[in-house]
């Protein structure tokens, strides 16, 4: 997808009575918004969040026009800060991008010196953002279990919605670090997928998904949940004394219809795992769990490539659960 200097592909969301609607756009340098850093993006990926701000399922994008993306990897232009040169590969996940400043879905960037972190050693930019978001957010949550003291061998690990980004790379990463992980999904079909990515053992979403009572059978030492509402009430009542649920996700709803009995009784901790605003120590911490324990072979296994022309059907697609692990976009085809 070639350009003429001085612009770039994007994919901009304009609002049209009062939803936005994609399409792909040429755009001159000087629109950018407001930055230090001027990236030239090679790759960015499509991840939940992303569908609901491209079809307006949720009100994710806060002002108009808007690029989609809420993560890239490239390569430094220009830089007005010390900590960047021509030349740097970076990686963006998370602050502002596709809410309030343009996004990743685009070939070009112009970000603030501190939202970007340095591309992992050992990591391609293809592979960062096979990564992701969704792999970020995976690695918070597996980090978070791990400072609670579950250790492997403390019995099972739930992940729900574990066919998703999130969900397949958190079942990976725990996998890896030695934990009996139970993947919990509505997609009967890819129990053979999830196995291959670790899972000891796989429920079907029906089990947890209704609504249930305040206390249930002592379950799970730990959960990765990225489904929320009645799911993530259940998951909270079947969790073993001073296990944690980890939330990172909405997929089933935003409601939480629990009680504080699994809290009061059992002293279960419920922590929110937020991947937007995180600490440069936190994201450090993050990246090199992923670095540490991602298969690289079984991510390439798991991910597929579309180009930028091909995001809008694929968004379809994601969210009629069509797709199952990750989505590179390379913004230059």
């Amino acid at each position: 997808m070639m350009v003429s200097a001085g612009s770039f592909k994007a994919l901009v969301l304009n609002e049209r009575d009062g939803k936005p609607v994609a399409a792909i756009e040429t755009l001159p340098d000087t629109a950018l918004p407001a930055g230090e850093v001027t990236v030239a993006i090679a790759y960015s990926t499509l991840n939940y969040k992303d569908a609901l701000a491209i079809t307006g399922i949720s009100p994710i994008v806060r002002r108009f026009p808007m690029v989609a993306g809420i993560d890239f990897a490239g390569r430094v232009i220009e830089s007005r800060d010390d900590r960047w040169r021509s030349g740097d590969e970076v990686v963006l996940t998370g602050w502002h991008a596709s809410e309030t400043h343009w996004g990743g879905l685009a070939q070009r960037a112009w970000i603030p010196a501190h939202w970007l972190i340095r591309k992992p050693s050992t990591l391609t930019l293809w592979e960062t953002m096979a990564i992701g978001t969704a792999g970020f957010t995976a690695a918070l949550c597996v980090l978070a279990i791990e400072r609670h003291g579950i250790a492997s061998g403390s019995g099972d690990v739930l992940v729900t919605g574990a066919t998703g980004g999130v969900g397949s790379l958190a079942i990976m990463l725990l996998a890896a670090a030695g934990f009996r992980v139970v993947a919990s999904t509505g997609k009967h079909d890819h129990a053979d997928y999830l196995r291959r990515l670790g899972a000891a053992k796989v429920i079907d979403r029906s089990t947890l998904g209704a609504p249930g009572k305040p206390l249930q059978p002592e379950r799970w030492a730990a959960a990765v949940d990225t489904v929320g509402s009645h799911t993530l009430a259940n998951i909270c009542a079947q969790t073993r004394i001073n296990g944690i649920v980890t939330a990172c996700g909405l997929a089933q709803g935003m409601d939480f219809p629990a009680t504080v009995a699994p809290f009061i009784l059992r002293g279960v901790t419920l922590e929110g795992v937020n991947s937007i605003f995180v600490a440069p120590e936190a994201r450090f911490d993050a990246w090199a769990r992923l670095e540490q324990f991602i298969d690289r072979a079984r991510l390439h296994d798991i991910t597929q490539e579309i180009g930028l022309s091909d995001v809008v059907s694929t968004v379809q697609r994601f969210l009629a659960g069509q797709v199952a692990g990750r989505i590179v976009v390379d913004v230059n085809r």
